[in-house]
């Protein structure tokens, strides 16, 4: 199994707060997959893309633009892009789409917002697939440090310097993280046209003002979320996936089984932050037992 591009099969266009967003529908099976992708800033074509062909096994899968992002609304104001705003946008598009409870799969920034979710309304999940996310921002960027520091002394100096300076555009700062990229969150060669495209539209007004100015440096609005010991209260199945190389740590991700009273959790061994690209022969067989094993259909 690997990537294959499939047309939807709907695609509906849904008002939140007066903005349009659109969200991309594959299949009509009862059991409903809603992916939220990462970023944030990002259209949804690389999660979407890479999860559609599971409506052929009976499910109907669900991914939309969020604000900001791909083919939905991209006002210009900055109050927008907040973890808050973005749960009740999930909300609205489940109840436009009459969805009730849902498999909520949530890739990297996805997955934070799955979490605030699961958290805000627990009574419309079936279950949560956390893929290549944390529960723990200020233990990420503990982890991102240590990712850094494999670069050497000097690199990291250099990288320190510039960040303090405010040049982030510098040409060696921009190389180290370009190896960092390539070590830490797709270790192909050549990017998936669904993830060039995503990166190739990314709107970096959401990503600044939550995360921060690149994959390796957390100071947006987001930077102290921690949600660890509020997970307790989650009862749904979960599946946690990461990447041996993952940027967003296997030490991240058992943060969140931590928290979590019914999780389980899986790790790639030769993926950074898309199994589901890298590594699909293991990824895929692992999240379609964990569907299976808790969803009503029998494939």
């Amino acid at each position: 199994m690997n990537y294959r591009e499939i047309a939807a099969d709907d695609i509906h266009e849904i008002t939140v707060d007066g903005y349009k967003i659109f969200a991309y529908e594959f299949g009509k099976g009862e059991e409903v997959i809603l992916c939220l992708n990462g970023g944030p800033g990002l259209p949804c074509d690389y999660l979407r893309e890479a999860h559609a062909f599971l409506s052929e096994f009976g499910y109907r899968i669900i991914a939309f633009d969020q604000l900001g992002t791909g083919a939905s609304d991209r006002p210009d104001d900055n109050n927008l892009w907040t973890i808050e705003r973005y749960v009740e946008e999930v909300r609205s598009v489940c109840e436009a789409l009459k969805l009730d409870k849902v498999h909520m799969l949530g890739h990297s920034w996805g997955g934070w917002l799955a979490i605030e979710y699961a958290l805000t309304y627990p009574e419309h999940l079936k279950t949560m697939i956390l893929e290549n996310t944390v529960a723990d921002i200020p233990h990420l960027s503990r982890e991102l440090g240590r990712l850094r520091e494999a670069l050497g002394p000097e690199t990291v100096a250099m990288m320190n310097r510039h960040e303090a300076l405010g040049q982030l555009d510098h040409p060696a700062y921009q190389a180290a993280l370009t190896l960092l990229n390539y070590r830490h969150v797709c270790r192909l060669d050549d990017l998936p046209a669904p993830v060039e495209r995503s990166l190739n539209d990314w709107n970096k007004a959401p990503y600044e003002a939550m995360q921060g100015p690149n994959e390796f440096l957390y100071n947006g609005n987001l930077k102290d979320w921690c949600r660890v010991e509020a997970l307790k209260s989650v009862k749904v199945p979960a599946l946690i996936t990461t990447g041996q190389h993952d940027e967003l740590t296997p030490a991240c991700a058992a943060r969140i089984k931590e928290g979590l009273p019914h999780a389980e959790l899986q790790v790639f061994p030769n993926s950074s932050h898309m199994p589901f690209y890298e590594e699909p022969q293991a990824y895929y067989p692992v999240l379609l037992d964990f569907l299976q094993r808790h969803s009503r259909q029998t494939h």
